[in-house]
């Protein structure tokens, strides 16, 4: 029996998808648990797996669609099944299909509408070759292109005369991949395709146009280039526009004499050297000290809904970790019952799964308060940006030796600028305030922390 693969939802908030890259082309044969494609959301991309055995017997949503979350993405097939073409449509929680058919790469539709009966063969042969199945006449049983079809019109093409640079017969890409090139004056047939059957798809003719994309995971920037305003950092743009628009914004400062908590670092390190466990640092000690300070005013702990101010029962700590395409926030659950050593450990759990693309949608929503630590790049202060619909972000820069007073004499401290951005509409002015001396206070004299 065919199984459709649709959109998943990954989420209560999650809308719609991304179909990124197919892992599969039509025809192969896959198992339950294989990874079929790969979905970009929000705030995370992931892979979908097979639901079952058998054959990708059509693909519904080409790479780089978006489309509502539940949408038929594909079609699984038992071995010498042959279903009914399916069309990118939402199923509703019934099982029934929910309005019209959505308006799904329209222009990328091959011109024999629906599935395209084949031999595995064929298509595997169409594949190699460049060559639209729907373009092929097909002289098997009941419609069906065998090899030999593709191979008489691939004889017959290499026959004809080239046409014209930007045509489709020349070239296997889509219509939006043949406007893209033709609006920038290049060559579309020198350009890589990484579609389905190794169609050339808009995003192709893209990366083509800004060589400089693809040295972004090189940290390698090429002047005089234009760098696609997609993927990544796109979400990220969008949605720190959204964070500065929806909510009313301001930011306070705070110098820390932090010492101590140095001292208490240091003593730390040397507690556990030889251990499983990590090196403590200042960032996980932050952590530890802004669950106790959520604690004492829990205001701070809190986000605004259509109800009104929700107080979180618990603290799930968001950690800001940076990518070379971007950040995402993966957040500690009830971080407030966990010792320092369990926070350090999480937080380079939650680190490592981020920067290997490994995240679960759990793992990424629901945070109560956000932490952003550049004190590694040697940035002083910042205003952050709040991360919706969070009340809450803390901003860590750099510890720096300077003069300062204590205990009445001049004397050589550690320093710390701490930054915290609000949501003014839930917390005034005087209790944020309160918050940011309370955990300056807590790390200038850690010991305060017990009882």
């Amino acid at each position: 029996m065919a199984v459709e693969i649709l959109m998943p939802k990954w989420g209560l908030t999650m809308k719609e998808g991304k179909v990124s890259k197919w892992l599969k082309a039509i025809g192969d044969t896959v198992t339950k648990g294989e990874d079929l494609l790969e979905v970009e959301t929000s705030k995370i991309t992931n892979k979908v797996e097979s639901p079952g055995d058998g054959t990708l017997h059509q693909i519904v949503v080409p790479e780089g669609e978006t489309v509502p979350v539940m949408t038929i993405l594909a079609v699984l097939a038992e071995e010498g099944e042959t279903p009914e073409p399916r069309q990118a449509v939402v199923i509703t929680e019934g099982g029934g299909k929910s309005g019209d058919p959505e308006p799904v790469a329209e222009k990328e539709k091959p011109k024999k509408s629906g599935f395209i009966p084949a031999s595995p063969l064929a298509r595997r042969l169409a594949k190699d070759l460049g060559i639209d199945l729907a373009d092929v006449p097909a002289t098997g049983p009941k419609g069906r292109v065998v090899e030999q079809d593709v191979r008489d019109y691939k004889d017959k093409l290499d026959a004809t005369p080239a046409a014209p640079v930007g045509t489709a017969a020349a070239v296997y890409a889509s219509d939006s991949a043949f406007e893209a090139a033709k609006k920038a004056g290049i060559d579309i047939s020198l350009v890589p395709g990484t579609g389905v059957g190794g169609k050339i798809t808009k995003a192709d003719v893209l990366k083509a146009i800004h060589p400089s994309a693809a040295h972004l995971r090189t940290g390698k920037l090429i002047p005089g280039t234009v760098i696609p305003m997609d993927g990544m950092r796109k979400v990220i743009a969008d949605n720190m526009m959204a964070s500065l628009h929806n909510a009313a914004q301001l930011t306070v400062f705070v110098e820390a004499d932090v010492t101590p908590m140095v001292e208490l670092r240091d003593k730390l390190r040397k507690k556990y050297v030889g251990t499983d466990l990590p090196r403590v640092s200042y960032n996980d000690i932050i952590a530890y000290v802004v669950c106790r300070a959520l604690k004492d005013h829990p205001i701070m702990n809190s986000c605004l809904t259509d109800a009104g101010i929700e107080l979180a029962g618990n603290v799930n700590l968001g950690i800001a970790v940076a990518l070379e395409d971007g950040l995402v926030v993966p957040n500690v659950k009830m971080a407030d019952i966990l010792g320092l050593m369990d926070i350090a450990v999480r937080i380079r759990e939650l680190a490592k799964k981020a920067r290997s693309n490994e995240l679960s949608m759990d793992e990424i929503q629901g945070g109560t308060f956000t932490i952003t630590n550049v004190s590694m790049i040697g940035v002083d202060g910042f205003t952050p940006i709040l991360n919706p619909p969070e009340t809450g972000i803390l901003g860590v820069g750099r510890t720096r030796e300077k003069p300062a007073v204590h205990n009445g004499q001049i004397c050589i401290r550690t320093m710390m600028t701490l930054s915290l951005t609000f949501d003014h509409r839930v917390v005034d002015g005087a209790p944020a305030m309160s918050f940011l001396r309370t955990l300056a206070d807590y790390l200038e004299d850690p010991f305060t922390l017990i009882g």
